[in-house]
């Protein structure tokens, strides 16, 4: 028996050992058919976080959609009213966002859809637990839909997304604009940026959060509740691989969650692994009567080798762009003392490492620095806004730098005059954002991408406008040409490897803190 299971891979032997305990807890085995009426994910794309879905057309005429979510199945086919204790062990196909291509994505995961009571969230987290760690040493972070949504009501409807995209990233410098515009007093705003940073070891961090949210009453019920799990999980004993944070960043689908939401992460893997919580408005929207709660766990990476390089905690990787931004930064970091002086050298190199403060940094194109980053090959880096409104790089987007201001904006020929009885040409080193802006103003475009010299294109008649980058608008007034609308202002920002900051948080926190010193 023992020869037989050393001849399973890594992920296999995981696999079975998550299906006994699964059983243990009885919890049934569920499948779900490959193919499905593609009209089921199409009603709830939002779910499936952007993914994009393999479709072809079945026998009988139908759209069919090739499975990427298992959760939806279950919810789906689950009659109202009807309890269901499941796990499942499936393969999901979605799209790599990066890559452009699609994935096989092998996924263990199990749902409780009932009227879900504590015990059911406590069983459910205690269970998320021992998944993580029985594929690594690792941390299972937790927030709540009502602590998002207490600090959301404080804003105008129209900019509560842009709220939740600030605590997604971190980001303080955004929800000082967004106070600002809301009206809030410093006081509050001060707290809102704390709140928006605040991430780190439960039982620390939660007398701190219940600090600052105490004008929140929705948001502290939230906590509350929270914090009862958390003690309820010390009790358990549970293998100390996996450490509990409080953290306010994840946010898991907001339309359909309603409560408790944790995501989990381990070293080997520099991205989440796990996602999970209590989402009673999907089941809501389709109808059903029952309360729901689960995650699902990603088996792909387990068993892969990482390079040692990108393993070793003694270092922070940080990747800088090519030029001289990427100077700018190295300037800044070593008169907040945090690098020595003399690392870069006037040569070809693209590694540099700093031994006495145990910083490696890499040389890259700026467009790819977010990759690196994204994929954790960078614990740190610096991109410009305009490159992470095109990328959409999942990335902790931590720190506005105010370097590089530019403005994006679609420019023109002075004598330019739009006509609406055809699709606008535009060119653009950015598709997605100028197809997002057009389609925000329910313009049709003929997009033309263009790598360099994006000004020729309406000089020779190529494109009617462009959508670039303007810093001081010069090149634009030199070639007749003149900004007609702008779409978004754009810095240098300070952004980091979602993995990493759970686990090099300390070492990163003291850059940040060094950094936001000098600006």
């Amino acid at each position: 028996m023992e020869e037989l299971w050393n001849v399973l891979k890594p992920a296999e032997q995981v696999e079975l050992k998550l299906r006994k305990l699964y059983t243990q807890h009885y919890f049934s085995p569920y499948h779900s058919n490959n193919f499905e009426e593609y009209r089921n994910y199409q009603q709830n794309d939002h779910f499936l976080r952007d993914s994009s879905i393999i479709t072809f057309t079945g026998t009988d005429g139908r759209t069919m959609a090739l499975k990427p979510d298992v959760t939806m199945s279950i919810a789906k086919n689950t009659p109202s009213g009807e309890a269901r204790r499941v796990y499942y062990v499936e393969d999901v196909y979605r799209q790599d966002r990066q890559a452009g291509e699609y994935q096989k994505i092998d996924q263990i995961g199990l749902e409780i859809i009932d009227q879900i009571t504590w015990e059911d969230q406590l069983e459910v987290l205690t269970l998320a637990w021992e998944s993580l760690a029985h594929v690594g040493k690792g941390t299972l972070d937790l927030s709540h839909m009502g602590i998002l949504d207490g600090i959301c009501e404080r804003f105008p409807e129209a900019d509560r997304q842009k709220v939740l995209h600030c605590l997604r990233d971190k980001s303080s410098h955004g929800i000082d604009t967004l106070s600002a515009k809301a009206g809030l007093s410093s006081e509050e705003s001060k707290k809102l940026a704390k709140l928006v940073r605040l991430s780190g070891d439960f039982e620390t961090k939660y007398q701190k959060a219940k600090e600052l949210l105490t004008d929140y009453p929705k948001a502290l019920t939230g906590l509350a509740e929270l914090r009862g799990l958390y003690k309820a999980l010390q009790k358990k004993h549970l293998p100390d691989s996996i450490r509990i944070r409080l953290d306010f960043s994840i946010l898991n689908d907001t339309d359909y969650y309603s409560g408790l939401l944790f995501q989990g992460f381990i070293e080997e893997a520099r991205e989440t692994i796990l996602y999970g919580g209590r989402y009673d408005r999907l089941m809501s929207q389709q109808g059903k009567e029952q309360g729901a709660i689960g995650f699902g766990m990603k088996l792909n990476h387990v068993g892969q080798k990482v390079l040692a390089t990108n393993q070793s905690t003694d270092y922070l990787n940080v990747a800088l762009p090519k030029g001289r931004m990427g100077n700018e930064v190295y300037d800044l970091f070593t008169k907040a003392g945090i690098a020595a002086q003399g690392v870069f050298k006037d040569n070809r190199q693209l590694i540099f490492c700093d031994e006495e403060n145990k910083l490696r940094f890499f040389l890259v194109k700026p467009s790819d620095v977010a990759i690196y980053v994204e994929h954790g090959v960078a614990d740190i880096g610096v991109v410009g806004k305009d490159i992470l409104l095109e990328s959409k790089a999942e990335v902790i987007e931590f720190l506005d730098l105010h370097m590089g201001a530019c403005r994006l904006a679609v420019a023109a020929r002075t004598d330019f005059e739009e006509d609406f009885s055809r699709p606008l040409r535009v060119s653009t080193k950015y598709p997605q954002i100028t197809r997002q802006f057009y389609q925000g103003l329910g313009r049709s475009v003929e997009l033309i991408q263009l790598h360099g010299s994006i000004e020729l294109a309406p000089l020779l008649g190529l494109s009617d406008v462009i959508v670039d980058i303007v810093e001081t608008g010069t090149t634009l007034k030199e070639n007749n040409l003149k900004v007609i609308q702008e779409i978004a202002s754009s810095s240098a920002r300070l952004v980091i490897n979602q993995a990493t900051w759970r686990f090099k948080q300390e070492r990163i926190q003291t850059v940040i803190e060094k950094v936001r010193d000098q600006l």
